[in-house]
């Protein structure tokens, strides 16, 4: 196994940073100027900003890592992205803007976008930028043997995992919104009897899978820190545990399906809670 380079990688750190504050500063631009400052489309934004670091690194590592590894991981993460940020924009088209922006924008003491900025758009560029550390530091270093295939593999299976739970979790959601039979009953169906969040869980695995496909060398070990933030998030920061606390309050019987189904890994439902609606 060849050095790892270190300049060049540290270099791409710093673009990246730099392209990611290009993306958010779009964002920011896009909500104030055209969208009558509404800024849920940082959501969007999301998946187009690993996109576009993912990007950024395939250029700047030519010469400095395997190509079809660099093209591999590209790939994955631009593929993730891009259908996040399209199922993300279709979602809230006609709808009105997410409450967890306006509850922000609500409590702003001075500028409501001053307090957007420093609230959302800053954290969530520097979580973006630690998150796609294993994108970035994959693409960097080559590496041969039994070893590195065998990591190869783990790290599509774990993404090709995430993804199908992602995006079959959303299409079976979307389906059973769409349906005015089930207006105000739980989604307990398909991926969401065993997990109450397939979404999520895919999202995780996904960024373990890109994460293993890192340790082809020891710098990818690094970017353990990411999928472990990315992760924390997932569960306990801005995603299941944040949009549990608001359905429960709202719909009945999400009570008895939180009870019976994992919260994350998806395991098979228990028998002794009955099922409710």
């Amino acid at each position: 196994m060849t050095a790892f380079p270190w300049g060049a990688a540290l270099t791409n750190f710093w673009v990246a940073a730099v392209v990611i504050v290009v993306v958010f500063l779009a964002a920011l631009g896009v909500a104030v100027g055209l969208r009558g400052g509404r800024h849920d489309g940082i959501d969007v934004a999301w998946g187009l900003g690993f996109a576009a670091v993912a990007v950024t690194t395939l250029v700047a590592s030519e010469g400095y890592g395997d190509g079809w590894r660099r093209w591999l991981i590209t790939a994955l993460t631009c593929v993730w992205g891009l259908r996040l940020s399209w199922h993300i924009a279709r979602r809230n088209r006609g709808k009105p803007e997410d409450p967890r922006y306006v509850e922000i924008r609500d409590r702003a003491k001075s500028n409501p976008v001053a307090h957007l900025v420093r609230k959302v758009y800053v954290p969530q560029a520097v979580i973006m930028w630690v998150v796609s550390l294993p994108v970035q530091l994959g693409q960097y270093g080559f590496a041969d043997g039994t070893a590195t295939l065998l990591i190869t593999v783990l790290g599509v299976l774990l993404w090709v995992v995430g993804f199908v739970f992602e995006t079959v979790g959303d299409a079976q959601l979307a389906a059973f919104t769409a349906d005015p039979d089930n207006r105000g009953k739980v989604m307990d169906r398909g991926l969401w009897r065993y997990t109450r969040h397939p979404n999520y869980f895919g999202d995780a695995a996904v960024w373990w899978g890109l994460t293993v496909l890192a340790l082809h060398h020891a710098a990818g070990l690094i970017g353990l820190v990411g999928a472990a933030i990315m992760t924390w998030l997932l569960v306990k920061g801005t995603g299941a545990k944040l949009l549990e606390s608001s359905i429960g309050q709202r719909r009945p019987g999400y009570a008895e399906y939180v009870r019976r189904t994992s919260g994350f890994l998806p395991l098979p439902p228990r028998k002794d809670v009955p099922e409710g609606r």
